[in-house]
């Protein structure tokens, strides 16, 4: 994705570019040619092309960036030492400025990494500071030095948190940039829209035009001058002046040569409204990634295919660019749905309820676009308060809690994601690597992103509703009053069971209560330091007025600094009576208290978590992550794809060890003389433990532990065991060094194919593994992700002096996780460890055991250069 929001591809250059990289050169600027090679070469040799284009892509790696058929940049590295390798740049003028170096750099420094390269160094002219500036602002820690009228520059390429917080921002920048072109075109082509009434595309045309778009429209129809009453062109190409965005409604098998046609004419986006894509089995996903490498391959991002549309409510667009035939209402609420099915339902309750939106994009398949670049564009959008998200799958998970912390911290996200329980792959047409990760671990992406995750479409207006025009909760103290004595009990319940805190008994005005009794109330609990919250019930009275009590809530909502709820005549939304002029402090009404409660707590929980100071970055001391590299690569060798490999125990040690975790050793005793020798070695007291499989299960990978403390003593206990096992039961027993007394627990974690990392950490014991529990975690994690991390598992309170026991080394337990953590993160390879026990004590931990397997591992879906999912 480059800085405007175009895309361009990037590849290994190869011997057939020879051609293109003549015609590249041919198109470069005297200036940009002295400032690559210092001096006007104004052409190349066959020497030169010859040298540039064959590359052994270890010591000589060259990567060029393409848009359309054209090379656009080439950027290349040729190691100069083991560890060093001097890198170069050059970028076709038009393409100067739009972010192609920077990308590169991310790209080549990888494609280094990988190759042993720790080392950069550049030779820079002193007037070129557009590249100096790429270098400069990578985040890397850059020396320089001037030598015979060039400056030298040296940095080296392990990533660090400046170098990655410069890529997410650069991500960041460049993904809402994309996204906006699609927002705001002043120039939009309906591509296939027929004479037919009814067609789809005649529907989205008569859509934009009904919705008053501000810009030009264009119909594209081979068989007809005019569509409706707008001119019609053969092709896309034909339209005489520019096109910004592209809908195209024609059949799948023609989609193909539209989007050629799209790319031709320049093109900025496309929405793709064509059904018979990978929703219908194999050969239409061919198709659908025909599709995107065609758009993508000419600078245009795509929305769909299967899309439901989009559109913006801003009145300088004004673009209904759907299926819905109402424009919705213009509001301060982001809108995205994967689903196209749902598409008219989803902005049918939008209208119902009077909520708003700024924006609503349907993505249909997601073949390009997602809810995560429509998360980069919200974040900046002024006129975008609060965000709201149908999600069937998470093409990529990792991306997807970064992108979503971030924005929560500024602006409430509500998630509904539906298919909760299912497993295995994802929904028709979204072309989604399948995850084996816990719904637990979704949970707790959600959780500590902050996203406010619900479970139902109801649910997520309900809550939309609230933090689109309220003022978030300042506590957890609600003050309810009313009309109905039944309907405040409800709502009463409803805080118990959420865990809201009354701020006294609800105030029961009667069913006689006039709007002068409504405002008094009001006013009395709006000047209350002991209330955050107000929930308001209103039905239908005997004296009052539903205009008069709801013009005395509207107002005295919106001069106050606390949240309002309502359940006002069982209305669900926010009903014209409660609306203000610009939307800000309307009162949202539920169908009922308990809807109402809800909503409310979901907004005060987010808000408890938007106080809560984001996490820092946790760096272990200590790590030797080369050494981890070195361990992994020795141990994989001769491993082919699909095979897996479990890592002895001298190899593991090794592995934690360069993680500064220190795994117990464990010496086998196959006899009673055997298990003297190595309690002799070990020094007593030792452990005499049994692995026997029969008796192994999660919590207690030690089967039977014994603790003896000289020579009779582990006699007697070995032959006890051995009885008790039976024959063959010899080769299961272990000696160990006698550990603290503690608290058991299990550290884990597994290489999803989806979610990459995930951590789990659970106290030792069946009831763990009978009742479930758990806790996940995705690195990276901060320190506040470890802290929560071991606090929410039911059985924390064992960890922290339960029924009068000491309180254990907590801080060294998040310590031990964040080391794992960081080895999962690290190492890809490792498909699964376990530490189990880890015996945690008043002062430190102990790894008494452990196991790990390795696996060729997949490329992660979140990965340190910047590329566009595919």
């Amino acid at each position: 994705m480059l800085r405007d929001g175009g895309t361009a591809h990037l590849r290994p250059i190869r011997p057939e570019d020879a051609d293109g990289l003549r015609r590249f050169h041919s198109r470069l600027s005297d200036e940009t040619i002295y400032f690559r090679f210092f001096s006007l070469l104004r052409e190349l040799s066959d020497k030169d092309v010859a040298k540039f284009t064959v590359v052994d892509h270890v010591d000589r790696v060259a990567l060029i960036a393409t848009v359309g058929d054209e090379m656009v940049g080439v950027v290349r590295y040729e190691r100069i030492t083991p560890d060093e390798a001097e890198v170069a740049f050059n970028i076709e003028d038009a393409y100067q400025g739009r972010g192609v170096g920077s990308v590169f750099l991310e790209h080549i420094a990888a494609a280094a990494r990988e190759r042993g390269v720790t080392r950069f160094v550049a030779d820079v002219l002193p007037n070129n500071r557009r590249m100096l500036r790429v270098f400069q602002d990578a985040g890397y820690v850059v020396g320089h030095a001037m030598e015979d009228g060039v400056v030298r520059l040296e940095f080296g390429l392990e990533p660090t948190e400046n170098s990655l917080a410069v890529t997410f921002d650069r991500e960041h920048r460049a993904e809402a940039a994309s996204v906006s072109r699609l927002l705001r075109p002043s120039s939009v082509a309906v591509v296939g829209a027929s004479r037919s009434p009814h067609s789809v595309g005649r529907t989205v045309l008569e859509h934009i035009r009904a919705g008053g778009f501000t810009g030009t429209v264009h119909a594209v129809n081979p068989h007809a001058d005019a569509v409706g009453g707008v001119p019609s062109y053969g092709s896309v190409t034909d339209v005489p002046t520019d096109v910004d965005l592209a809908v195209i409604a024609v059949p799948a098998d023609q989609v193909e040569q539209v989007v050629t046609d799209c790319g031709r004419k320049g093109v900025r986006g496309l929405v793709v409204v064509s059904s018979g894509f990978a929703e219908t089995g194999e050969e239409g996903r061919e198709r659908q990634q025909r599709l995107v490498r065609l758009a993508r391959g000419a600078g245009m991002r795509v929305v769909g295919p299967a899309s439901f549309g989009i559109v913006a409510t801003d009145p300088e667009v004004s673009l209904n660019a759907s299926l819905s035939p109402v424009m919705p209402p213009r509001g301060r609420v982001g809108f995205f749905s994967q689903s196209g099915a749902l598409g008219i339902a989803l902005l049918d309750n939008v209208v119902r309820r009077g909520l708003g939106i700024s924006q609503f994009v349907s993505a249909g398949n997601r073949v390009d676009v997602s809810g995560n670049d429509l998360m980069q564009f919200w974040e900046d959008d002024e006129q975008t308060d609060a965000v709201m998200l149908y999600l069937e799958s998470l093409g990529n998970p990792r991306k997807f809690s970064r992108v979503a912390r971030r924005l929560s911290r500024r602006k409430p996200v509500i998630v509904v994601k539906s298919g909760r329980r299912a497993r295995g792959g994802p929904p028709h047409g979204h072309d989604v690597r399948e995850s084996t990760a816990p719904a637990a671990a979704v949970d707790a992406l959600f959780a500590r992103a902050g996203v406010i995750r619900v479970d139902t479409i109801h649910a997520m207006f309900d809550v939309g509703a609230l933090v689109a025009h309220q003022p978030l909760p300042a506590g957890r103290r609600v003050a309810i009053l009313g009309n109905s004595d039944a309907l405040a009990v409800l709502a009463a319940d409803a805080c118990d069971e959420v865990g809201l805190e009354l701020a006294g008994p609800p105030r029961q005005l009667g069913p006689l209560a006039t709007g002068a009794d409504f405002a008094a109330a009001l006013d009395e609990v709006f000047a209350s330091d002991d209330v955050d919250s107000v929930v308001a019930l209103f039905i239908p009275p005997l004296v009052a007025r539903d205009e008069e009590v709801a013009g005395v809530l509207a107002k005295a909502a919106q001069q106050a600094d606390k949240t309002v709820v309502a359940t006002f005549l069982g209305v669900r939304g926010v009903p014209e009576a409660l609306r203000s002029s610009d939307g800000k402090g309307s009162v949202p009404s539920y169908h009922t208290p308990e809807d109402a409660v809800r909503s409310l707590a979901a907004a005060t929980d987010y808000a408890q978590w938007r106080r809560t100071p984001a996490g820092n970055a946790v760096e272990p001391a200590g790590l030797d992550v080369r050494g981890a590299r070195e361990v992994v690569s020795r141990a994989m060798q001769g491993l082919g794809d699909g095979e897996a490999r479990d890592l002895d125990q001298d190899t593991l040690r090794s592995l934690l060890a360069c993680y500064g975790v220190e795994l117990w050793e464990s010496r086998p005793a196959a006899t009673v003389d055997a298990a003297v020798a190595a309690a002799e070695a070990l020094d007593y007291p030792v452990a005499l433990k049994t692995v026997a499989p029969h008796l192994r299960h999660r919590g207690d990978q030690g089967g039977v532990r014994l603790n003896v403390d000289h020579e009779p003593e582990l006699r007697a206990a070995y032959a006890a065991m051995a009885a008790r096992l039976g024959p063959g039961s010899a080769t299961h027993f272990v000696v160990q060094r006698m550990a603290s007394t503690g608290v058991a627990c299990v550290i884990s974690s597994v290489e999803d194919p989806l979610f990459g990392p995930v951590v789990s950490f659970g106290l030792g014991g069946v009831a763990t593994e009978l009742l479930d529990d758990w806790s996940y975690g995705i690195p990276p994690l901060t320190d506040s992700d470890l802290h929560d991390l071991v606090r929410s598992v039911r059985a924390a309170p064992l960890l922290f002096g339960h029924r009068g026991s000491e309180p254990v080394d907590t801080a060294q337990l998040e310590d031990l996780l964040a080391r794992v953590a960081r080895l999962a993160d690290d190492l890809p390879e490792v498909a699964g460890l376990e530490l189990n026990p880890v015996l945690v004590g008043v002062h430190g931990c102990s790894v008494l055991a452990g196991s790990a397997r390795l696996a060729r591992p997949r490329v992660r879906t979140d990965r340190g250069a910047r590329a566009l999912r595919g």
